[in-house]
């Protein structure tokens, strides 16, 4: 009994590290991944002299590879082991992002430039999610999801917070394009750290590949079970909106409210200090009133911080109007996320895990691929304001949606 119990206590410490880990890699990668999420819309507006449809085309080459490849991808993750992909995909970004200030150092950094070797990154981003969303059950119990995802958001709404801030005090001083540099110092730390799992990961599997009745089964289990369908679907139709939101935000910020790339990043960073509230108090209240009516009310809130970005005047409290509205769109991110990522998980099977994530991504991702060019097109048609007003319309029939459905009464 005792030698049971020694092994089992070594067990869980081995869990633990591992997951410790797992957790440090994601959010110090993610810390660089929001300074060149600023850096590289700076670096298309002011930099090349982009307009808003420039960005939009920007954030919808990061997410291409989702809409062409993402179906596929997810099921050849399913058949091999996480961790080696998690490694590689990170060291790759960190090579193409490094390749930006060179190109820019060289002069020969141009939008249709950038626009691929983001797209290169959007592929190695697409395997990293799959694999990544789909190791952490691998890591801690389905007991433990909802925490573990809990703390990786509270990771996330730290790098939220500090990375705009950096990002803008960054591209202050040396440019964006160096800033860039950051972000592909963070991936190679973030393969280093994430090398050391030691995780035993089940043998790849040696079953022929049928490819099509792999896609096919992953589509039936999202878009046929009765509480995951209702989710991912309006799920994908509020990253439409939100793509449209975002990709007008930053021009609206920068060319009609004429505030600089440093206050651009306050604002931002007040989602990533509200997001860190948020995601603190996301196991209790997700615990207490269930992930439907959590989620339900995040998107509800939401709704109110757009409203007020789109009302917010051009004068003394432009900049700390802008933070409560980001600080209430980040603050019902960081409630919603959790409770959302540790159902899906704990209610779908190992071998799914990958379809099921990147199933879902993939759409979301397609949705950014229509929703970012056509937000910088409505932008640059009609005005930042209107365009803003369309994109919160949508969030308000995602919530009416969703509170329609049975996912309204979806408990862990």
């Amino acid at each position: 009994m005792m030698i049971q119990s020694a092994v089992a206590m070594r067990s869980d410490y081995r869990e633990g590290m591992d997951f410790r880990r797992f957790w440090l890699a994601e959010t110090v990668s993610g810390f660089g991944t929001y300074i060149t999420t600023i850096a590289l819309q700076v670096l298309v507006v002011i930099t090349l002299g982009g307009t808003a449809l420039d960005v939009g085309l920007l954030n919808a080459a990061r997410w291409l590879p989702y809409l062409l490849l993402g179906l596929v991808v997810g099921a050849l993750v399913d058949r091999r082991r996480r961790k080696p992909i998690l490694v590689g995909t990170d060291l790759g970004r960190g090579i193409l992002l490094g390749a930006i200030p060179l190109l820019w150092l060289f002069q020969v950094l141009t939008l249709p430039v950038l626009l691929v070797v983001v797209g290169g990154i959007g592929l190695l981003t697409l395997l990293n999610d799959s694999a990544s969303q789909s190791f952490l059950p691998r890591l801690v119990p389905r007991t433990g999801l909802l925490q573990a995802n809990a703390r990786l958001d509270q990771s996330a709404a730290v790098a939220q917070t500090s990375g705009p801030l950096v990002a803008g005090g960054l591209v202050a001083l040396f440019g964006a394009p160096v800033a860039v540099l950051v972000d592909a110092v963070s991936y190679f730390f973030s393969a280093i750290v994430m090398a050391g799992i030691r995780v035993v990961e089940p043998a790849p599997s040696t079953e022929r590949l049928h490819l099509r009745r792999d896609i096919a089964e992953g589509l039936r289990w999202v878009y046929r079970h009765p509480t995951l369908t209702p989710t991912a679907i309006t799920t994908h139709v509020w990253f439409l909106f939100n793509s449209m939101l975002t990709t007008a935000f930053v021009p609206f910020v920068l060319l009609s409210l004429n505030l600089s790339a440093f206050e651009l990043s306050i604002s931002l960073a007040a989602a990533g200090v509200a997001g860190l509230l948020g995601a603190f108090l996301s196991t209790r209240v997700g615990t207490r009133w269930g992930v439907g009516p959590v989620v339900i009310a995040g998107y509800v809130v939401m709704v109110f911080g757009w409203a007020i970005i789109a009302l917010v005047p051009n004068g003394v409290f432009t900049v700390t109007l802008l933070a409560l509205g980001q600080g209430l769109y980040g603050f019902a991110l960081g409630l919603q996320n959790a409770n959302e990522m540790a159902f899906r998980q704990s209610i779908t099977p190992d071998a799914l895990q990958g379809r099921t994530n990147t199933t879902i991504r993939s759409i979301n991702r397609a949705a950014i691929v229509i929703g970012a060019p056509l937000g910088g097109l409505l932008a640059d048609a009609i005005g930042y304001r209107p365009t803003i007003w369309i994109g919160i319309a949508g969030f308000v029939s995602v919530a009416i949606a969703l509170a329609l459905s049975p996912f309204r009464r979806v408990r862990l």
